[in-house]
């Protein structure tokens, strides 16, 4: 059994509750949750708490203009929770993004062996997936928004603690910095952002838009 030591906070799963967060964010919270009992029960509390106050709320008339607008936008998207795996590496939740065969993932080289794999979901926000060599350091970096990041594979280490499969690493604003993967094995990990990331290096801060990072 994983265990997992870095979980999602209050803020994210109320979020994820509510429907409130970017289809990117779901896609990485919903993966957590499938691996992790501890964030799945929290996540169960929330949910049972937001039916009972919809139960209290009673009902509301609207008027026909909004009716009209939430026929026009249609349901959001919420990623589903899965709590069994489907591969050693990928959930089946994550994999429902993947496709059949995960062997077939679209990677792309971002330099010094590092990969990367940017899958399709709304614009709020973007979802990629990262595949680092063992003992390879990630850029120096700060953040303009949020990034969560969720261990598949192997392990990484910054200046906040040590993150192996399962965990889960919320980066704000007031964070900066480097990730290097463990040196025993290839790490790889779902990383969300809702803003681009503030590089300290020129040549990163130059491949950035071409990156989309």
């Amino acid at each position: 059994m994983t265990q997992i030591t870095h979980h999602l906070d209050d803020a994210l799963l109320m979020g994820y509750s509510a429907g409130t967060l970017p289809e990117a964010f779901n896609l990485v919270v919903a993966t957590h949750i499938s691996m992790c009992d501890d964030c799945r029960a929290r996540l169960g509390a929330f949910d049972a708490v937001g039916g009972a106050v919809l139960e209290d709320a009673g009902t509301v008339t609207m008027d026909m203009d909004a009716a009209a607008l939430l026929d026009s936008v249609g349901p959001q998207k919420v990623t589903p929770v899965v709590s069994k795996p489907s591969s050693d590496i990928y959930p089946q939740v994550l994999m429902d993004y993947l496709g059949p065969d995960p062997e077939q993932v679209k990677w792309s080289k971002l330099g010094m062996g590092v990969r990367q794999a940017i899958l399709k979901t709304s614009n709020r926000a973007s979802v990629r997936l990262l595949h680092i060599p063992a003992g390879c350091e990630m850029p120096d970096h700060g953040h303009h928004g949020t990034e969560l990041t969720l261990v598949l594979k192997g392990a990484f280490i910054d200046e906040q603690d040590r993150f192996a499969r399962g965990d889960i690493e919320i980066a704000t604003e007031d964070d900066h910095h480097k990730p290097v993967a463990d040196d025993s094995g290839p790490c790889i990990c779902l990383a969300a952002t809702d803003a681009p990331l503030h590089f300290s290096g020129l040549v990163q801060r130059i491949a950035q838009r071409w990156a989309r990072i």
